[in-house]
This record gives C-alpha cells, sequence and structure tokens, in this order.
C-alpha cells in the first residue's frame, strides 16, 4: 500500500466515520439499560463493548485487510494476532465504569502504529457529543456532533505551555497514593478528574497542562489519545523521560507508568 494515506486526513476521515459509527451501538446499548459481566482480569464489560468492538473490526478490516489490529475485547479472549511495523490499537469503549455508571466520560480509541509511535487517532466521547483526531505532523483538531453525526465544523486544538500553577487532569476511578505524592511534591491542587482517554484530550486542547499515571494501563487505553496529544504539540514520556512505545507483546501490550503534558 502507498504509504501517503495512512498519514492524511482521508485516514483520519474514516477512522473518524468508524468510531461515529461505534459510539451509536454503545449510545443504543446505554438506552437499551446497561447489563455488566466480569471478565478474567476482574474488569468489566458489558455488551456495548463487544458491539463497538465487533462493528470496529469489522470496518477496518473492510478498509485494511492487510494492517493487524490489537483489540481489547478480542486480547482479552486471547486473540492476539502479530503486531508488525504498523498495527492498529483499538479500545471500543475506554471508561466502561463511567459508562456503567451513566457518566459521559467514556470514550471510542482508534490509533494507528508504526515502528512503535502512535502515528495518528481518533477519540470518540460519544454521549458528550465530541470528537478528537490527530496525525503526525498533520495537526489535532476537535469537532461537534450534531444530531449523532460528525458536523464538519473542525477547531484545530494546541496544547499549551504549561501555566502557573499547572493545571492537571487524573484519573477518577484509578487515582492512587502515587499520584497525589506526585502532584503534592509539585504544589499542584488544580486537578479535574475525568475518566478514559479524555484527559489526554484535555491537555491536547489547552485545558489542563499535565497527566500523570502511575497504575496499570493497556496500549490499547493510551494510544489514540497520545496520538492526539502529540499531534497537538505536546508528548508523553515514562517515568524515566523516555519515549512512550507501543507494541510491547512480550508484555501482554501492558503499559508501564507515564506522564503526558502540553508544550
Amino acid at each position: 500500500m502507498n504509504m501517503a494515506p495512512l498519514t492524511t486526513g482521508a485516514m483520519l476521515d474514516r477512522l473518524a466515520d468508524i468510531a461515529v459509527s461505534a459510539g451509536q451501538e454503545i449510545l443504543a446499548v446505554r438506552e437499551r439499560g446497561v447489563r455488566a459481566g466480569i471478565k478474567a482480569d476482574a474488569s468489566p464489560v458489558t455488551e456495548a463493548d463487544q458491539a463497538a468492538e465487533e462493528l470496529i473490526l469489522k470496518s477496518l478490516a473492510e478498509v485494511w485487510p492487510e494492517i493487524p489490529v490489537i483489540a481489547e475485547e478480542a486480547a482479552s479472549a486471547g486473540n492476539l494476532p502479530a503486531a508488525g511495523k504498523r498495527f492498529f490499537l483499538v479500545d471500543p469503549l475506554d471508561g466502561t465504569k463511567e459508562f456503567i455508571r451513566g457518566d459521559d466520560g467514556f470514550t471510542v480509541n482508534i490509533a494507528l502504529v508504526e515502528d512503535g509511535e502512535p502515528l495518528l487517532g481518533v477519540v470518540l466521547a460519544p454521549a458528550r457529543g465530541s470528537l478528537y483526531a490527530g496525525a503526525k505532523g498533520e495537526g489535532a483538531w476537535r469537532t461537534d456532533l450534531v444530531g449523532g453525526q460528525l458536523s464538519g465544523n473542525r477547531r484545530p486544538i494546541s496544547a499549551r505551555a504549561a501555566a502557573r500553577p499547572p493545571r492537571a487532569v487524573a484519573s477518577i476511578s484509578h487515582r492512587d497514593e502515587q499520584t497525589n505524592a506526585f502532584l503534592a511534591e509539585r504544589g499542584i491542587t488544580d486537578v479535574v478528574g475525568i475518566g478514559s482517554s479524555l484527559k489526554f484530550c484535555l491537555v491536547a486542547e489547552g485545558d489542563a497542562d499535565i497527566y500523570p499515571r502511575f497504575g496499570p494501563t493497556m496500549e490499547w487505553d493510551t494510544a489514540a489519545g497520545h496520538a492526539v496529544l502529540r499531534a497537538a504539540g505536546g508528548s508523553v514520556t515514562d517515568l524515566e523521560n523516555r519515549p512512550f512505545v507501543y507494541g510491547k507483546a512480550s508484555a501482554g501490550y501492558k503499559n508501564g507508568g507515564f506522564i503526558a503534558r502540553g508544550r
């Protein structure tokens, strides 16, 4: 395949459409009533996770059959194809706990990884009617949904230089003592609690300055938000200030701790 389409707005547009369709599946499940189960790792799963992932996998296979897909629910069931140099990372419903509670802080995450880097990504917040997208060298943008469809009114977004004092964003469901200590050591008291990849997006659009994460995450939790943030001028590093990479098959696609920052 010619590499050009993989790094252009044309691919982002297609991924955005796929994410919106998955978001519609999720909201339809919510309207019918949410029933949750428990996976082997003790994390929750719903019909919405499964329906959205099925739609995304089918759609990606129709358009890019040659690109492997690492997706959360399939991975939980032991279906992990060889990732290769280039692959998709998919979380069909990031923030399942927020979804079950009836909150709006859940997202659909789709990212393309190449040579360990998140090349491009889309993050859809279906209950908020917002979609974030970004690609390396292409910048990042946000658009709102109207009547459940993309409006076409895109607003470029950009990470900001850190405010003084900085504003942090942190997990609602997974905030731990390491996070609290990190914030206290830096005198950060302005902290926004939110679920899912929206934390990356808040930093990407300049509504927050830093997102520290010490607890466990998976690559599909972070790749799309990372791609958006990087395209917006921000960065993500591990706790030793090294590049945060993807494709860690030997580790089961588990992430270590990281710090996401604006400019």
